[in-house]
């Protein structure tokens, strides 16, 4: 099945909205999120303070722009999965392929130390973490044909949603990554002594 093409309108949107977001990201990581206004933002991407409100909902939205499209790519993880490849080797792929580029990017500390240093970004960032272990869960629970709010699949996309943090400090993400979804597949085992 081949995409529809996108428009030119469309296409101006989303430039738009990532000159936005690129122009707020720079700010934030040069002055901080609290020492920045909206206007400010407005000013360095050559927009109007209406234009920032029609692509995002408030100033920390900004900062996660990237987040739009998380919970309708979780649910295609799991529904769109090839014939045979199960959820949770499914959602192994999906990390793979979606979170590594993040942990390469070479401003991901500086981002998360943004977040990790403003108390609106953390807030925010867990009511969207909040969002998407019921967007996953959900998912994974109408695949599987057993009520929404079951705790199986509750804990699983916890806990899958949980492996970026749980990976990041190490040196190896991909190892990290791949050794916490053995984990989840073949339960914990206690670790041999070196």
């Amino acid at each position: 099945m081949t995409e529809p093409p996108v428009s030119r309108r469309e296409r101006k949107k989303a430039q738009t909205r990532q000159a936005i977001a690129d122009a707020a990201l720079a700010l934030f990581l040069d002055r901080g999120y609290d020492h920045v206004s909206i206007r400010d933002i407005a000013e360095a991407a050559d927009v109007s303070t209406a234009t920032i409100f029609k692509h995002f909902p408030g100033k920390e939205a900004l900062v996660f722009d990237q987040e739009e499209g998380v919970d309708a790519q979780l649910i295609a993880a799991v529904r769109e999965r090839p014939d045979g490849q199960g959820v949770l080797e499914a959602l192994r792929q999906h990390l793979i392929d979606t979170w590594l580029p993040i942990a390469a990017h070479p401003q991901r500390r500086e981002f998360v130390d943004l977040v990790d240093s403003t108390p609106a970004l953390r807030a925010y960032a867990e009511r969207m973490w909040a969002r998407h272990t019921d967007t996953l869960s959900t998912a994974v629970a109408d695949e599987l044909g057993v009520p929404h709010g079951n705790l199986a699949c509750v804990t699983l996309a916890r806990f899958v949603l949980e492996v970026p943090v749980l990976s990041q400090g190490q040196k190896d993400h991909r190892a990290a990554v791949e050794e916490i979804f053995d984990i989840l597949a073949h339960g914990w085992r206690p670790p041999s002594a070196p």
